[in-house]
């Protein structure tokens, strides 16, 4: 079967595109001759080119090499900060309208490798596009933020800083007011203290005052047991059941699980319960293991 670009080449065998680019642009002279005629002299200007190294690797998935070829240079900036330049050629006939899409996706990975690296901080990547398709001139926007369907506010999202909920500064009165989400934003604010004694009346309050799903409180215990600093989380519980009626038996139940399996015992039966409610509900086994931490065949036999 053909490739996309007529080719008839298998996904990841090189093409004479591919070869051609790749044995001209790995050479760090030619590569630097690339760069100055053709990187816009701002950031030329923030570039160290004499430091330029050639980096080993692909950000291209094997399926799109037929189509797309890379290069990638680590360098310094003109301030001693790491950096790098991304060139993606692309040599089907039909260019790609998700490209800076693209371009953005690998110049991301390319500053996760850093991190994952050992480094702190995140690198600059500059990204060029090398293109020698037969339409011309190259009909698409490069700049990311034109490829969304409202690119003014996909600049406001992305540009600036992302919406923040920090619930360690927000005031118990105000989370008391939080409705469905109040006990739960009430617990984590408080999760990391010994001595809860002092939460207990609020979040009985929540939990007499707000509809609960069965599944929800037994999250939420499991929560606190499981992620909880508390040496004392049997008698809290025990406390709420009082203190809450209408799911006093549960409570209940789940503090003689504390009492007589002890805390860890208590935390894996805290976790099939909270596995068993999430499966009645219809939630998908890979979440449930996520959530509470239980295997594929441990949630498997809770279906039965």
């Amino acid at each position: 079967m053909s490739g996309r670009n007529g080719t008839g080449k298998r996904p990841g065998t090189p093409t004479p595109h591919d070869l051609t680019f790749k044995q001209f642009l790995t050479n760090p002279d030619i590569a630097r001759d690339f760069i100055l005629l053709h990187l816009p002299p701002d950031l030329q200007a923030a570039c160290d080119l004499s430091t330029l190294q050639l980096e080993s690797g692909s950000f291209v998935e094997p399926g799109l090499r037929p189509f797309f070829s890379d290069v990638l240079y680590s360098m310094k900036t003109v301030s001693g900060h790491s950096g790098y330049i991304h060139v993606l050629i692309e040599h089907q006939s039909t260019p790609d309208k998700q490209m800076a899409f693209r371009l953005m996706r690998y110049a991301v990975g390319a500053m996760q490798r850093h991190l994952d690296a050992g480094h702190t901080a995140l690198p600059l990547v500059i990204p060029v596009l090398f293109y020698a398709g037969r339409r011309t001139p190259y009909p698409y926007s490069t700049r990311w933020l034109d490829a969304f369907a409202e690119p003014a506010l996909a600049e406001r999202l992305y540009v600036g800083h992302f919406p923040l909920v920090d619930v360690t500064t927000i005031a118990d009165d105000k989370i008391m007011a939080h409705r469905s989400m109040a006990a739960l934003t009430l617990l984590q604010k408080h999760i990391y203290r010994r001595d809860l004694s002092a939460l207990i009346e609020r979040l009985a309050q929540l939990l007499r005052a707000e509809p609960v799903a069965e599944a929800q409180l037994v999250a939420l215990i499991n929560y606190l047991v499981q992620t909880g600093e508390t040496s004392e989380a049997e008698a809290f519980v025990r406390e709420l059941a009082r203190r809450v009626p209408q799911h006093g038996e549960q409570l209940m139940t789940i503090a003689e699980q504390l009492e007589q399996n002890g805390f860890r015992k208590g935390v894996e039966m805290t976790k099939r319960e909270v596995a068993r409610s999430m499966l009645q509900n219809g939630i998908g086994w890979r979440l449930v293991s996520k959530v509470t931490g239980l295997t594929k065949e441990q949630v498997a036999q809770l279906r039965h």
